[in-house]
């Protein structure tokens, strides 16, 4: 299949550039293959920026930056239309938002008018700027970044916002092997500012990520597969460890990522094993446990386990 052959591709060119986050990236490539958008949670300097980077060298796209703060309006994200006196007009200035790949770095920085500013781009494929509807380039991808330990001058992203990423990725710190890696690369010269140092090679194009879609779409799903899926779903909001579960939306993009999964590995059918292989990433940001199971000290991913392993699995 195309898809597997491309992301084959894909991962082992990413790998002269990031060394250690195999399961990151290939979650994030999953979400560009599906259409959907990805928040990586990690603390700094553990290849967030350098995955995104890495990602618009290989797909040979654009690639905008977005530092989000507290003073950042929402025209700072999608434009605005600026006067100008030598012609007595105004003129359309594009925001950032105009790109095919979005990196949002510590998204959660900004207030939540600016947050909201997305919402619209990253469900729609559109801005509206002045009352005009402005359609996205395609493909149109968002990855946003936000730091887990600091707290102090943040934003919380609400429900509504976080149900609009597919994933949710957690960029752990890598273990002590690899990191001495990352220092032998950096000691022969590795420079995260200057990629096309290490010979990465555009592997794909907007042209062919629309053939892996629609080869994708094609990837066919059993009845019981559909059934395993909404299980999840329904188990998620009866958990006695939960206050919200799995939205309609969850379920969708479970069902989605699974069959990008699927085809990634050469395959034309959704197994049970490449469901739950996708729970946690779909789920850990759409669920809400409740402050008795956070003190018994669950975490989404410690609770969908539990979900999991409670749902009968399709034979």
């Amino acid at each position: 299949m195309l898809t597997h052959d491309i992301a084959q591709t894909m991962r082992s060119e990413a790998s002269k550039a990031v060394v250690g986050q195999e399961e990151a990236f290939t979650q994030i490539l999953i979400a560009l293959f599906s259409g959907g958008h990805v928040l990586l949670e990690g603390v700094p300097g553990t290849a967030k920026t350098l995955m995104a980077k890495t990602l618009a060298a290989l797909t040979g796209v654009e690639f905008k930056r977005v530092q989000f703060t507290p003073d950042l309006m929402p025209s700072d994200v999608i434009g605005t239309q600026v006067f100008e006196m030598g012609t007595g007009q105004f003129r359309l200035r594009k925001g950032p938002v105009f790109t095919n790949i979005l990196l949002g770095d510590e998204i959660n920085r900004a207030p939540a008018k600016t947050q909201s500013a997305l919402l619209e781009a990253m469900e729609e494929r559109q801005v509206t700027i002045e009352g005009e509807r402005l359609p996205l380039p395609e493909p149109f991808f968002v990855m946003a970044t936000q730091n887990p330990v600091e707290y102090e001058g943040t934003y919380p992203l609400p429900e509504a916002q976080l149900d609009r990423f597919l994933f949710k990725v957690i960029v752990d710190y890598a273990p002590q092997e690899v990191e001495i890696e990352v220092l032998r690369r950096y000691h022969a010269g590795f420079d995260a500012h200057r990629l096309e140092t290490v010979g990465l090679r555009p592997v794909m194009n907007p042209g062919i990520l629309a053939q892996c879609r629609a080869e994708i779409r094609q990837v066919q799903v059993d009845d019981g597969i559909l059934k395993y899926v909404t299980d999840i779903a329904q188990a998620s909001r009866k958990s006695l460890d939960l206050i919200l579960g799995g939205s309609p939306r969850a379920s969708i993009s479970l069902l989605l990522a699974a069959k990008t999964w699927a085809a990634m590995q050469n395959r034309a059918y959704v197994t049970p094993d490449d469901v739950k292989f996708l729970a946690r990433p779909v789920y850990r940001h759409r669920i809400i446990l409740k402050p008795e199971a956070e003190i018994e000290g669950l975490t989404p991913d410690t609770a969908m386990a539990r979900i999991l392993a409670r749902v009968e699995v399709p034979r």
